[in-house]
């Protein structure tokens, strides 16, 4: 039976307010410096039409750099339709050699027909349905479709449903980016991490987004805090 969704502060960006700011402060001190060196989070959310439709473009867009995807999803879409004329209906009706045409790999075509077979039958689950679903159902119900993991999954309750509690623990960049916050010689262990971000809840998103921010900071720009398991 699934889990109701637990009680959870609204979506991001939205959600971060100075009071949420300053309970992450109060919780672990070591973000000021990074709050400050980033700047105002700024997480821009796309949004989420189908969760079909937001599915097969992440299954294209693995492993690809992004014109490349975008190109292959561009032709997908125009096998099997533009906006809400992309449905799993449709993509099932396109021969697999012309899918292939426009790009897709052999697992990746096999990948977005599961897709498309478990949108119709219900396991992944409507629009209206996901809105009101738990973070854990929808990692639970969605990574039961063939290339498609918990990564996945968690960067779809970031940047399209704008979920505030989410800390995707095997993401480079975000272990990167505690690697740098900390002044680490090595990445953590995403079981490592997990325990560790227990203290950023309810608002681990906000956490991450920092943490990639910090990945991407220019060597030497950012000193670890006094404090923190370098100092």
């Amino acid at each position: 039976m699934p889990r109701a969704p637990a009680p959870s502060p609204s979506l991001l960006p939205d959600a971060y307010t100075p009071s949420v700011r300053r309970s992450l402060l109060k919780a672990d001190p070591t973000l000021g410096p990074l709050f400050k060196t980033v700047g105002p989070f700024r997480m821009e959310r796309s949004p989420l039409h189908s969760p079909f439709e937001a599915l097969a473009h992440s299954i294209v867009y693995q492993q690809l750099h992004g014109r490349a995807a975008a190109t292959i999803f561009g032709r997908v879409c125009e096998r099997v339709g533009q906006g809400r004329g992309f449905t799993p209906q449709k993509l099932l009706a396109v021969p697999d050699l012309s899918l292939r045409e426009a790009g897709l790999s052999a697992n990746k075509l096999l990948a977005i027909q599961d897709l498309a077979r478990k949108t119709v039958d219900g396991t992944v689950p409507t629009l209206a349905r996901v809105r009101r679903m738990s973070d854990a159902d929808l990692i639970e119900h969605l990574t039961q479709v063939r290339g498609i993991g918990q990564w996945t999954v968690e960067m779809l309750l970031i940047f399209r449903l704008g979920r505030p509690d989410i800390l995707p623990v095997d993401d480079y960049g975000v272990r990167k980016g505690f690697m740098v916050l900390n002044g680490l010689k090595e990445m953590p262990k995403p079981k490592a991490l997990l325990a560790y971000g227990e203290r950023w809840r309810p608002y681990r998103t906000v956490v991450s987004w920092y943490l990639w921010r910090a990945a991407d900071l220019p060597v030497g720009t950012f000193a670890p805090p006094q404090g923190s398991p370098a100092s």
